[in-house]
């Protein structure tokens, strides 16, 4: 499957963004779907993952609260949904998917091509 990632924008600190991920003319609701990003100089870093079904939602701490994951199988499509964002939130983030659930992101083998978020202060 080939992911679609967009959404990328320059926001001040506090203010919201929506990213999606599409996986045009495929079965998007058979992965889970995960959410990484790296900044620069850093290594990439797991964000958020939905199960298929989109029951079950896990975030890393750093985005707890603020940032919520969420998926529309019938359209492909899922989001992450950003708000109060911080300068440190700043970082290509990209989307992908896994046939198992984890924070790692070795175990995702579909990837998509990245997105720029940049959030000034």
């Amino acid at each position: 499957v080939q992911l679609q990632a967009s959404g990328r924008g320059s926001v001040q600190a506090g203010d919201s963004l929506r990213l999606s991920c599409a996986a045009p003319g495929r079965t998007f609701s058979t992965f889970i779907t995960g959410w990484f990003r790296q900044a620069p100089g850093k290594d990439r870093e797991f964000v958020a993952y939905i199960n298929r079904p989109g029951s079950i939602r896990h975030y890393a701490d750093s985005v707890t609260g603020r940032f919520t994951i969420s998926r529309d199988n019938a359209e492909n499509v899922v989001y992450l949904h950003m708000n109060i964002l911080k300068p440190e939130d700043t970082a290509v983030y990209y989307c992908a998917a896994a046939n198992i659930a984890s924070v790692r992101s070795s175990m995702y083998n579909k990837w998509g091509q990245g997105t720029q978020v940049t959030v000034s202060s």
